[in-house]
């Protein structure tokens, strides 16, 4: 299989071909034919969840808006669109989708299927929006799973285990617009007296750290805007100073690439992503983890990684904390918990960061924490699969829809569906 790499180059995809159907009507009959067949979205997971050993799947082409109804505030897209594209679909008929994660590159049914998130103490993670999917079956025949049939929670962060997801739809709200402030050198101690108060300070709101100090290196602010004090900021935030110029997560990187800062208010699509859609996303070649732990417990689950601080800084670009509401969805890292998560974007060395993350994954483990799916862990499958007291149905519910195993692999049988 020809560009069998994942998106930052980390990961190589061990299936033997790759198919780009156009109509739904090719998926059912390549996925009533295959022995095993997994998709690929955008690439952008890096581990093993969406490879496997026979037929890869790219929906690229099925990449369309199908319907927008402005009665029931509802748009239905084909699984290939990305949330750059949706955004800008949505912003010129006047509407926007909640929330959206930092990259807009990524596609909406892959973000959705691994629950990735975006940031705000209010917004719950991207596939809390979704009332229904159309999914390929193992047979080639096509299932819905919605809302009105109770039983999309199970459904929605289905980990590629159901089949394959062709058509999804979305609540929208109106077109709302942001104005994002970033602020330098918060002083960690900050985060002891006054977390709520940071973290509710904006619509969506972002701590980067490269864990060299017990210094914050930046505050990330995306205030909705309502009237013309919304775009305005203080001098100083919690003791940061507001940055004189655009900033980039990672140091050494200019703000180019990433969503206008600096107060100029913008449509929300264009601003709650840290990095614009036509720019190489953050820095490029790299690796990354994420961790969610109960908001509660978010101070001291940092302290505990400021504890080895020294062990990690040296490895790694940028560390990131946002906060994610909770949500009913059986296999999401929020299920029924609001959360923080702590992402770790590595620098290219997979034997050091290897040897790195069971060190974080002790420190965290007091608190419960939760990895992210689609990243980089190192957690016995025992213990992950202890923190999800759903798995027991999410497990009938693959064996319900996919009896002989279609759509497994290493990862679902590992951390999924073994012993």
């Amino acid at each position: 299989m020809k560009n069998n790499l994942n998106w930052a180059g980390n990961y190589r995809y061990s299936a033997t071909e790759m198919h780009t159907p156009v109509k739904v009507e090719e998926v059912q009959e390549l996925v009533a034919r295959s022995k095993q067949i997994k998709v690929l979205g955008t690439r952008h997971s890096f581990n093993s969840i969406a490879d496997c050993t026979e037929s890869l799947l790219s929906l690229q082409n099925l990449n369309h808006v199908v319907a927008l109804d402005t009665v029931r505030n509802k748009v239905t897209i084909e699984a290939g669109v990305r949330y750059g594209e949706l955004g800008e679909y949505l912003h010129k008929h006047g509407y926007a989708i909640h929330n959206l994660a930092s990259l807009p590159h990524i596609t909406v049914a892959g973000a959705c299927a691994t629950a990735s998130h975006g940031s705000g103490d209010r917004n719950s993670n991207l596939a809390s929006i979704v009332e229904s999917i159309e999914v390929v079956q193992a047979n080639g025949e096509l299932a819905v799973f919605s809302r009105e049939q109770q039983n999309i929670e199970g459904a929605v962060v289905g980990l590629g285990g159901l089949g394959v997801v062709t058509q999804m739809t979305l609540d929208v709200i109106p077109a709302f617009e942001i104005s994002q402030h970033v602020y330098d050198n918060l002083p960690f101690e900050q985060l002891e007296t006054h977390f709520d108060d940071i973290f509710s300070h904006a619509y969506s709101v972002s701590l980067f750290t490269d864990w060299k100090s017990t210094t914050i290196n930046q505050v990330w602010l995306k205030k909705k805007v309502t009237d013309s004090a919304s775009t305005q900021a203080e001098a100083e935030f919690f003791g940061a100073k507001l940055a004189d110029a655009p900033r980039h997560p990672v140091p050494g990187h200019t703000g180019e690439n990433c969503s206008e800062q600096m107060g100029i208010p913008g449509p929300s699509h264009e601003r709650l992503p840290h990095f614009r859609m036509d720019f190489t996303p953050s820095a490029g070649e790299e690796l990354q983890s994420e961790y969610f732990v109960p908001r509660e417990a978010a101070y001291q689950a940092l302290c505990a990684i400021n504890e080895i601080r020294e062990q990690i800084a040296p490895l790694l670009y940028i560390s990131e904390v946002r906060s994610v509401a909770k949500d009913l969805l059986w296999m999401s890292p929020n299920y029924k918990q609001d959360s923080v998560g702590i992402h770790f974007t590595w620098k290219p060395n997979w034997e050091a960061v290897k040897q790195v993350l069971p060190v974080i994954e002790k420190q965290l483990a007091p608190f419960q924490a939760r990895p992210h799916w689609a990243k980089l862990f190192t957690m016995q499958p025992a213990v992950l699969k202890s923190l999800y007291e759903k798995l027991p149905d999410f497990q009938e519910l693959l064996l319900r829809y996919d009896p002989q195993g279609k759509f497994r692999n290493d990862f679902l049988n590992t951390y999924v569906l073994g012993e």
